[in-house]
């Protein structure tokens, strides 16, 4: 199996399967440079739900 990585909200840093628990991590990614780049992938489809025309909260 491929190795995974994922970000760690705690520690601010990549990590392997063996670090923090699932609970405080955001992946798993395919590469260090995907995990790397998660907040700024959360915060892109943040951005797209909040703004989809489907959805109405008015």
């Amino acid at each position: 199996m491929a190795e995974q990585y994922y970000y760690c909200l705690d520690h601010k840093s990549v990590e392997s399967e063996d670090g923090c628990k699932s609970a405080d991590r955001l992946g798993p990614y395919t590469s260090r440079d995907e995990a790397t780049h998660a907040l700024e992938k959360v915060e892109q489809r943040n951005e797209a739900w909040d703004t989809d025309p489907r959805w109405n909260d008015d």
